[in-house]
C-alpha cells in the first residue's frame, strides 16, 4: 500500500473515532452536554488522538529504522564491503536501490516473473537483456552480485512494508477501541487532550532539537576523517586554495574566509545604512498611510530568490561596475567581483536590518519621546539622544543577524563574484567565499575517500561555528543591554 493511503486510512479512522466518541459521550449523558466533564468536543479529540498519534509514530519511526535494517542484512552480500568507505558503500547500495527500482519495473510491466525477481534462478546476463528489451537498462557494469543483493533488497522491503501497513492500522484500530470503550460522560476528557497537546509540542521542539543535533554530528564526523587525511594547520592557516583530485592538493581557508569576510563587508556598507535610515523614517517621521504602502515594498525584498538577485548581479550591476568604475581607474576588467556581490547583497540584507529595526524601534515607549517633547527637545534630537540609544542593543542584533545570513549566501556570490580563491584589497576583482567552495567540492563525482570532497564538511562545519558565534553574540548583546521599561 502507498504510504499516502496508510496515512490517509489512519487519519479517516481518526475521524470515525472523533464521530464515534462524541455520540457515545453524549449519549452516555443522555443527550445533556451540561452533565458531562468535558465540552463534548473534547471526547471525540481524545478518541482521535489515541488513533492517530501512536499509528503515525510507529509509521515514522518504522520509515527511519527499515532502510537502515535491510541495507545491514544486504550489504553483507556484497563482497569486501567491510572495507569500503562510508562514500563507496553509498555508491553501492545506491546501485543495489537503482537494480531494485528496475526488477519491480520490469515485474509490472510482465518482463519478468515475480519469482524471478524474487529469486536468483535467471542468469544475470539474461535478466539485463529482458530489462533492456522494455527501457530498463541495469549498465555493463552491474555486477551478478549486485543483482542478488537487489534482488534480496526487494523481498526484504515489500515484506518490510506489509507489515508496517499491517502493524499501522491495526495499533490505530485498537488505539480506537480502547479510547472509545473508555469514553463515559465523568471521563476527564479535556485533560487528556491538554496533555496528549502538550506531549505532541515538547516532541516537536526535541525533534527540532535532535534535527541540529544531528547536522553538527554529521558534519563533526566527516570532518574528522578529512583531518585525519590533511593537516589542520595547513587548512586553517594555509594561504593557497588549489583542490586536485590528482594529489597534492593545496587546501587553505584563509582565501576563503577572506572572500567571505570582505563581501559581507561590503554588503553591510550598503545594508545597514539604508535599512536603519528607512527604518527610522518609517517608525517617526512617515503618515501611517505612506508606511502603510512603503513598509511591505520594502519586505518584498526579503521574498526575491537569490538566483534573481545573481542575475541581476550578473546582467546589470556588474557590466555597471566595470564599465564605469573599474575600467577608467585601472582596477579591473572583469564584471564579476567582490563589489558586485557585496552591493548586490547589501540590497538583499535591507529588509532584514529595515524590519527588525523598525520593531525595536516602535517598541520605545511613547513616555520616552513625550518626556523629550516635553523638556524643548525636537523631533531629530528626540531621535538621536532618545530613541536610538534606546533601541540601539536590539539594532545591533538586527546587524549581526544580517550579517549571518549573507555570510551563508552563496547564488549571489557565484553569479556576482566569481570563484577565484584569492587575498587582495582591490574590490573590483573576482574573489569566492566559504559556500561557493562548499558546492564546488561536492558537485559531479566526488569520492568521498578523498581530502578534496571532504574538506566541504570541513568548511561547512567552520561556517557553521561563525554564524553560531554570531548569532550567539548577537542575544547576548540584545539580553544584556535590553532596556525594560514599564
Amino acid at each position: 500500500m502507498p504510504l499516502l493511503w496508510i496515512v490517509i486510512a489512519v487519519l479517516v479512522l481518526g475521524t470515525i473515532g472523533y464521530v464515534l466518541g462524541r455520540r457515545r459521550a453524549m449519549a452516555s449523558a443522555e443527550g445533556d452536554a451540561r452533565s458531562l466533564h468535558s465540552l463534548p468536543n473534547y471526547y471525540g479529540l481524545n478518541v482521535l488522538l489515541f488513533a492517530v498519534v501512536p499509528a503515525l509514530l510507529v509509521l515514522s519511526v518504522w520509515l527511519l529504522v527499515q532502510p537502515v535494517v535491510i541495507q545491514r542484512q544486504v550489504v553483507n552480500m556484497i563482497p569486501d564491503t567491510a572495507a569500503q568507505s562510508a562514500g563507496e558503500l553509498s555508491l553501492v547500495m545506491s546501485d543495489v536501490r537503482r537494480v531494485a527500482d528496475g526488477l519491480d519495473r520490469a515485474v509490472e510491466l510482465g518482463a519478468l516473473s515475480r519469482e524471478d525477481a524474487r529469486t536468483i534462478r535467471t542468469e544475470f546476463t539474461n535478466v539485463r537483456d529482458r530489462l533492456a528489451s522494455i527501457g530498463v537498462a541495469l549498465g555493463d557494469e552491474v555486477s551478478s552480485d549486485v543483482l542478488r543483493a537487489a534482488q534480496r533488497y526487494r523481498v526484504l522491503k515489500t515484506t518490510g512494508t506489509i507489515a508496517m501497513d499491517a502493524v499501522v492500522l491495526l495499533l490505530a484500530a485498537i488505539g480506537l477501541g480502547y479510547a472509545y470503550a473508555r469514553t463515559h460522560k465523568e471521563l476527564r476528557a479535556r485533560n487528556v487532550v491538554e496533555r496528549a497537546v502538550l506531549s505532541l509540542l515538547i516532541l516537536a521542539s526535541t525533534i527540532a532539537i535532535l534535527t541540529t543535533v544531528g547536522i553538527v554530528l554529521s558534519m563533526i564526523i566527516e570532518t574528522r576523517d578529512f583531518f585525519r587525511l590533511y593537516p589542520w594547520q595547513q587548512f586553517f592557516f594555509g594561504t593557497q586554495w588549489i583542490p586536485s583530485f590528482e594529489g597534492g592538493s593545496e587546501l587553505g581557508l584563509i582565501p576563503l574566509l577572506w572572500g567571505t569576510i570582505y563581501i559581507t563587508f561590503i554588503a553591510l556598507v550598503v545594508s545597514v545604512p539604508l535599512g536603519l535610515f528607512s527604518a527610522v523614517y518609517l517608525a517617526e517621521y512617515a503618515s501611517s498611510r505612506l508606511r502603510s504602502v512603503a513598509k511591505p515594498m520594502i519586505e518584498i525584498l526579503a521574498g526575491i530568490p537569490t538566483i534573481v538577485y545573481g542575475l541581476f548581479a550578473l546582467i546589470t550591476v556588474g557590466p555597471m561596475l566595470r564599465d564605469y568604475f573599474a575600467q577608467p581607474l585601472g582596477l579591473g576588467t572583469s564584471s564579476a567581483s567582490v563589489a558586485t556581490a557585496g552591493i548586490v547583497m547589501g540590497i538583499m540584507l535591507i529588509p532584514f536590518v529595515s524590519s527588525l529595526s523598525d520593531d525595536i524601534i516602535n517598541a520605545v515607549p511613547q513616555s520616552l519621546r513625550d518626556g523629550s517633547y516635553g523638556l524643548g527637545a525636537t523631533k531629530s534630537e528626540t531621535v538621536k539622544q532618545v530613541i536610538l540609544p534606546a533601541a540601539l542593543p536590539g539594532i545591533v542584533g538586527a546587524v549581526l543577524l544580517a550579517t549571518s545570513r549573507g555570510i551563508g549566501e552563496t547564488m549571489i556570490v557565484v553569479l556576482g563574484a566569481g570563484a577565484a580563491a584569492r587575498l587582495s584589497l582591490n574590490p573590483f576583482e573576482a574573489m569566492t567565499t566559504v559556500t561557493v567552495k562548499i558546492v564546488g567540492q561536492l558537485t559531479g563525482d566526488t569520492d568521498f575517500s578523498s581530502p578534496e570532497a571532504l574538506v566541504a564538511f570541513a568548511l561547512g562545519l567552520t561556517l557553521f561555528a561563525i554564524t553560531l558565534g554570531l548569532n550567539v553574540l548577537a542575544l547576548f548583546i540584545v539580553r544584556k543591554y535590553r532596556e525594560e521599561y514599564e
